[in-house]
């Protein structure tokens, strides 16, 4: 019997246990590297190392929680890559960005398994790990940076601020969009969702879910 006859239907898997586990991964391991960035940007965050056990600790992980990170992250953006790709509807559905943030999606293009928002935030921090990435190891004293010019130690140390803000910038968003879209932190915590939640926010996607159960 189809689903919406069911007078309660099943929820819908929106997210695998590796997935999850991953995607947790990531986040553990990105707040490992943005407290200890933040402890050795500047002086008013000294008081960070101590959760590293001291300034020398906090210059020695820091650069392995960056790596461990990148690692984890492209395992993640591997799986996910797929659903991501932008077309002509997520496209215009960032142009109706300010229906949605008003809870007025009436009229606002159907999306997939993820909206234009996630796929656009997707490759922001994919360009982000790569750019820390890049600039982390001609940074990386004592085993890389001493194979760079100073200058470009230096340019490397400017663009790796910039984009540690920016990517800190992009997670306190995501961040905030979980918990502003009811039932997407739950979805990410037990790995599915309702069936009016999928139809609300991702119609399209429940609809290829529907004709993969019909055939």
């Amino acid at each position: 019997m189809n689903d919406r006859r069911r007078p309660f239907p099943e929820p819908i898997p929106r997210y695998t246990a590796n997935e999850r586990t991953n995607h947790w991964l990531v986040a553990l391991s990105f707040i490992a590297a943005a407290l200890s960035g933040l402890a050795l940007f500047h002086p008013w965050g000294f008081w960070l190392t101590a959760l590293f056990g001291g300034g020398q600790w906090t210059r020695i992980l820091h650069p392995f929680f960056g790596v461990f990170m990148f690692i984890v992250f492209f395992l993640l953006a591997f799986r996910m890559w797929g659903d991501n790709t932008m077309d002509a509807r997520d496209r215009e559905w960032i142009r109706s960005m300010r229906q949605v943030v008003n809870n007025r999606e009436e009229g606002v293009p159907e999306v997939g398994r993820f909206n234009g928002g996630q796929k656009l935030l997707f490759w922001s921090l994919i360009v982000c790990m790569i750019a820390l990435l890049l600039t982390g190891l001609v940074m990386w004293r004592p085993y890389l940076a001493a194979a760079f010019p100073l200058g470009l130690v230096r340019f490397a140390s400017l663009l790796h601020a910039f984009f540690a803000l920016v990517i800190i910038c992009l997670i306190i968003v995501h961040i905030y969009s979980g918990f502003w879209v009811k039932g997407a932190m739950a979805a990410m915590t037990r790995g599915w969702v309702t069936r009016g939640w999928a139809y609300k926010h991702h119609r399209a996607w429940l609809r290829d879910i529907d004709e993969r159960d019909a055939r």
